[in-house]
């Protein structure tokens, strides 16, 4: 097999859309609440109606394309918010034919463990020690207790990449996650450190459904990037651009 059939000829990465989880954060922090309230797992969070919106808007861009350039594959977070938004692209008929979203553990949301629907400043009052110990390693390092750090994001996304590679090389891929597997995917991508990572990060929090583009690169060597947290989809067909981190924790 050529060098050049490796990697998939063209791969998209998404934020679901606006969940009720950011309402809920946007809510707690507004009220300055210790806790997000929340009734459900996160795993089980919905989108919002604003969410649903995006997610067609979303769907309609990628309905405009030629078939042969619509997405053949869509892989998604098991996540609720995560599926609705894969749905959505199907339903609207964003894909080269009907394609039947493949559910990847791998794309789940960050774990937060014992942070979990805590607001920053929560945190800092409910547990101090962790508040200093994320100051003293960073976001990039620091694992709350029973939960995840970006490096172990990054580990399951390492055989993710492998699963690409393996199945879906020459084709056009979707994935439907969260903000920090994203994040993570252009660590991997692109050969990303800590510093470059953060960086980007601190520009600005992945709008939902923003479209993160790769196309394979003409030497066969990886993925290109083509454009990141791009966002006029949404502004195409009226919906509003949200940017607000998912609810079990505001410090990603």
């Amino acid at each position: 097999m050529p060098q050049t059939d490796r990697w998939p000829s063209r791969l998209w990465l998404v934020r679901h859309g606006q969940s009720a989880g950011n309402v809920a954060r946007d809510a707690a922090h507004a009220a300055g609440d210790a806790r997000i309230d929340l009734n459900l797992r996160d795993a089980d969070v919905p989108l919002s109606g604003l969410g649903e919106a995006q997610s067609a808007a979303l769907a309609h861009w990628f309905a405009g394309f030629d078939p042969g350039l619509r997405p053949q594959v869509i892989l998604t977070s098991p996540y609720t918010r995560a599926r609705q938004t894969a749905d959505a692209v199907v339903v609207g008929g964003g894909t080269a034919e009907e394609v039947r979203p493949c559910l990847d553990e791998r794309l789940r949301e960050r774990e937060f463990g014992q942070l979990d629907r805590l607001t920053t400043a929560g945190i800092r009052a409910l547990y101090p020690d962790q508040a200093e110990a994320r100051a003293l390693l960073g976001k990039f390092y620091h694992r709350p207790p029973g939960g995840e750090s970006w490096c172990d994001v990054i580990l399951r996304l390492r055989s993710a990449l492998d699963t690409l590679s393996l199945h879906h090389c020459g084709q056009n891929v979707l994935i439907v996650a969260h903000q920090v597997v994203v994040l993570c995917f252009r660590y991997l991508l692109e050969g990303l450190d800590e510093a470059q990572l953060l960086a980007i990060d601190a520009e600005g929090d992945v709008a939902n459904c923003g479209v993160t583009e790769y196309e394979a690169s003409a030497d066969g060597r990886g993925m290109t990037l083509v454009r990141y947290n791009f966002v006029a989809p949404l502004r195409e067909e009226g919906a509003a651009v949200t940017t607000a981190p998912d609810a079990p924790v505001a410090a990603r």
